[in-house]
């Protein structure tokens, strides 16, 4: 028999990639990647990858399809927001299940999710759009804004991992986050910043936040699992720290949060394959934040396991993933009884990273079962809301979520960061 070969669309500096290579080996399955490399180099990494442009996803898709007549393709899987539009637009070509380009766009435009959300009438924010080039303090002063209100957020309608996401009380808060989005967005290089000339103003949302892991099979939604936010996410600023599985929440909870998800999900166009959505819960409702058409980020998927029959077979979220993408039934896999969690470590201040003190202590705290730091020695760190990553991510396991919680707070605590600050380079105007 053949060896079946799943595409995989992944940004060349993703780490996510090792796990699915990990999965893939166990399972027997070929990845053939599709990366954002530079198409002029010969295969730097020797892994064979299909070098194609994220910001470009017909021509990407169209790359994608002149080689899957040499080496055919069984199934698609992508990692990142602009990967899944272009992953999207390779399917369609290939004729293979997947999200449609349309849905795997709208997912990553905020304004359009919005839209759609409200178009199937689900509870959403009072919203409003307007170009980064508005004058902030005209804008909080006009008719159009007084429906939104304070409190309100302010976010890129491109950009996701909540970066550039800011809280605003009053006009003063306002202007001042309206003014620092804008110069982030004119920082960011043009392929980062997709969605550069749009900010979205809403409404502040309150209550409890939750993310949702879940698969659509041909528009059918199953929940993989449900992350509790434990921490309060209420700003000025939106870096998430920590998630636990299972939530407090009861079954019709759990059921309102689900339907909620799979209709946004059907709303926005993601009818086959991964999805991430974030959410918060409160007295009026269940509030779709976003949804993504991928995978949840980072190493994060570590903090789940699923268990067939017994706990002598357990899997990974990206093996679980691979099986679906290639067409196999994966309702038998149920998350492991326990409760486990990840803290994706925070960035505490700008500059350049010398050192981490404390892992061996942090990594035997009970219940923590690892603690990886994923930043590099010598790497400019930058906290949210410009931040973009994390310092790394902490593991535990328990029997109930407060021990988890508990357990990576405390691993946490033993960290010691060295950072020193980032020399900034002035030029020179003497021309003496």
């Amino acid at each position: 028999m053949s060896t079946r070969r799943i595409l995989l669309l992944a940004s060349t500096t993703g780490y996510q990639t090792r796990e699915f290579e990990d999965a893939s080996r166990r399972l027997g399955i070929r990845l053939q990647y599709a990366t954002d490399r530079c198409h002029v180099l010969d295969d730097p990494w020797r892994d064979a990858a299909i070098p194609v442009r994220f910001d470009r996803p017909q021509a990407a898709a169209e790359a994608i399809a002149r080689s899957a007549a040499r080496l055919p393709i069984d199934g698609v899987l992508a990692v990142g927001d602009a990967p899944t539009v272009a992953a999207a637009h390779a399917a369609q070509v290939l004729g293979l299940p997947f999200h449609s380009p349309e849905g795997a766009w709208a997912a990553h435009d905020k304004l359009t999710a919005r839209r759609r959300f409200m178009g199937a009438g689900l509870p959403v924010p009072v919203f409003l759009s307007v170009p980064r080039t508005a004058d902030a303090g005209a804008l909080v002063d006009s008719r159009e804004f007084a429906a939104v209100g304070f409190p309100c957020v302010l976010k890129p309608i491109g950009l996701s991992a909540s970066r550039g996401v800011i809280r605003a009380d009053d006009r003063t808060s306002f202007i001042a986050a309206f003014a620092r989005i804008r110069e982030l967005l004119e920082w960011l290089p043009p392929d980062q910043a997709g969605g550069a000339e749009t900010i979205l103003i809403e409404e502040f949302i309150p209550g409890r936040e939750f993310a949702v892991e879940g698969v659509m099979t041909h528009g059918r939604l199953r929940v993989l699992a449900i992350f509790d936010k434990p921490d309060p996410l209420d700003g000025p600023y939106f870096e998430e720290t920590i998630y636990v599985t299972p939530p407090e929440l009861s079954e019709e909870e759990i059921e309102a949060v689900s339907r909620v998800v799979a209709d946004g999900a059907s709303a926005m166009g993601l009818g086959h394959g991964s999805i991430h959505a974030e959410c918060r819960v409160n007295a009026r409702g269940v509030y779709l934040l976003e949804i993504a058409g991928r995978p949840i980020g980072g190493l994060c998927a570590r903090a789940l396991q699923f268990w067939q029959n017994q706990p002598m077979e357990v899997e990974s979220l990206e093996a679980i993933l691979l099986r679906h993408a290639l067409g196999e039934p994966t309702t038998q896999w149920r998350r492991e009884p326990v409760a486990s969690g990840v803290m994706m470590i925070p960035v505490p201040r700008r500059g350049v990273l010398r050192g981490v003190a404390g892992l061996e202590r942090a990594r035997a705290t009970r219940h923590v079962t690892d603690v990886i730091v994923s930043a590099r020695t010598d790497q400019v760190l930058m906290p949210w809301p410009e931040g973009a990553s994390y310092l790394g991510f902490i593991f535990a396991r328990a029997r109930d979520i407060q021990e988890v919680v508990d357990a990576l707070k405390t691993a946490h605590s033993y960290l010691e960061c060295t950072i020193e600050p980032q020399l900034r380079v002035v030029q020179s105007t003497h021309h003496g």
